[in-house]
C-alpha cells in the first residue's frame, strides 16, 4: 500500500463486523496494516467461560456474556475519552453486537438483567465512521472454523450460526447510525488474496455514506 493511500484514508474509525468464522479480525488487522492504524480487537481467548460455554451454552451463557461486555464496554469507552487527534484506529467488533448475542443465549430473567449492565455501559460507545459487515454461507463459515482448529470451537454447530445469523441480518436491516457496506465474501479473500484486498480497500475507502452492497463472483 503506498503512502499515497494512507494519506487518502478517509476515515477515524472503522468496525469490520460478522459472524464467527467470515474473516473479521483478517481483514481488520490488514487494513490496519495498510493505513498505519491502531487496532481495537475482540479478545475471546482471555473469557474463562467462553470454552464452557461453546461446550454447554445454557449453562455458561450468563457469566460469558457479561465478560464480553465489560471487556468490550472498557475497550471503547478508553477511546471516547481520547483528544480528538487521537489516530486513526480499525476495531473487529462493535458494542452493538453483544446484544444480539445476549437476546440469543440468555433466557428471558437473565436478559432483563444483563439489560440493565448494558444500558448502564454502551452509552460511551464511540460512533463509527463506517461499518463493514462481512457475510458469508453457514456452510462456508463452518469450514473456515474447522479450517483454523480451535479447539472448542468445534462445539459451533449450524443452528447456532443460523440463529446468529438471522439477528445480525435484523439489525443491520435497520441499521443508520454509520455508513454500512456489506459485503459477501463467499468468494473471495481478502486477509490472504491481494487482488481481493485491493479491491475491497478501494470501496471501504471510497465509501463515506449511504448503504452499499458487494457481491463478488470470481470465474
Amino acid at each position: 500500500m503506498t503512502e499515497a493511500k494512507k494519506e487518502n484514508w478517509p476515515h477515524r474509525l472503522v468496525v469490520v463486523e460478522g459472524l464467527i468464522g467470515v474473516g473479521k479480525t483478517s481483514l481488520a488487522r490488514k487494513l490496519a496494516a495498510a493505513v498505519g492504524a491502531e487496532t481495537v480487537f475482540e479478545q475471546p481467548m482471555e473469557n474463562p467461560f467462553l470454552e464452557r460455554f461453546y461446550k454447554d451454552r445454557r449453562a455458561a451463557a450468563f457469566p460469558a456474556q457479561l465478560y464480553f461486555l465489560f471487556q468490550r464496554a472498557r475497550q471503547l469507552s478508553a477511546l471516547q475519552q481520547q483528544d480528538l487527534f487521537a489516530p486513526v484506529r480499525i476495531a473487529d467488533y462493535m458494542l452493538d453486537k453483544d446484544r444480539l448475542f445476549a437476546r440469543i443465549v440468555l433466557d428471558d430473567e437473565e436478559f432483563k438483567l444483563y439489560d440493565q449492565v448494558y444500558a448502564r455501559l454502551s452509552m460511551d460507545a464511540p460512533t463509527p465512521d463506517l461499518v463493514v459487515f462481512l457475510q458469508a454461507p453457514v456452510d462456508i463459515l463452518l469450514q473456515r472454523i474447522d479450517k483454523r482448529g480451535i479447539p472448542y470451537e468445534k462445539y459451533i454447530d449450524a443452528a447456532y450460526l443460523e440463529r446468529l445469523g438471522e439477528a445480525y441480518t435484523r439489525y443491520f436491516h435497520q441499521y443508520t447510525s454509520s455508513p454500512l457496506l456489506i459485503v459477501n465474501t463467499a468468494e473471495i479473500d481478502p486477509a490472504n488474496n491481494s487482488r481481493d484486498f485491493d479491491e475491497l480497500y478501494e470501496t471501504i475507502r471510497g465509501t463515506q455514506s449511504g448503504r452499499h452492497y458487494v457481491n463478488p463472483v470470481r470465474r
